[in-house]
């Protein structure tokens, strides 16, 4: 069962706000995905059943986020040793798509699976504000 959640903003309304805000956005939408909402989307799913498929269904000019902080991608243990990274699948690759798992560090970090043309990747990592969050 794959469900999406969606809050839209602009450019401009990110620039405005920040980032901050936007996220607060986005919790709002995932708080609002009720039980009632999901079952709801079941429903129709049984009445006219349907494959996903993730890169169709999203707006190429926009940033979708996927997984949740209880998949304990880590805690999989296959006789080889802990994990270095954990990698989602090819369906869940393309222009946009970011998806977190609990960090392997554990104490609450997050690793980010973050997928982007390499021409937009080298813009994010050489974004000033970017590098200072993320490199203190």
């Amino acid at each position: 069962m794959v469900q999406t959640v969606r809050a839209t903003i602009t450019a401009r309304e990110l620039v405005d706000h920040g980032v901050g805000w936007a996220a607060l956005r986005l919790h709002g939408a995932v708080a609002s995905h009720s039980d009632k909402r999901i079952k709801e989307g079941m429903d129709v799913w049984v009445k006219r059943p349907y494959v996903v498929n993730a890169r169709v269904h999203f707006d190429k000019n926009s940033v979708y986020m996927g997984s949740s902080p209880r998949f304990d991608m880590y805690g999989n243990e296959f006789g080889l040793g802990k994990a270095l990274a954990v990698l989602s699948g090819y369906g869940n690759k393309f222009e946009g798509k970011v998806t977190s798992y609990p960090g392997r560090e554990g104490g609450g970090s997050i690793d980010l699976e973050v997928c982007l043309l390499p021409e937009h990747m080298a813009a994010f990592e050489s974004d000033e504000e970017f590098s200072t969050i993320f490199n203190e």
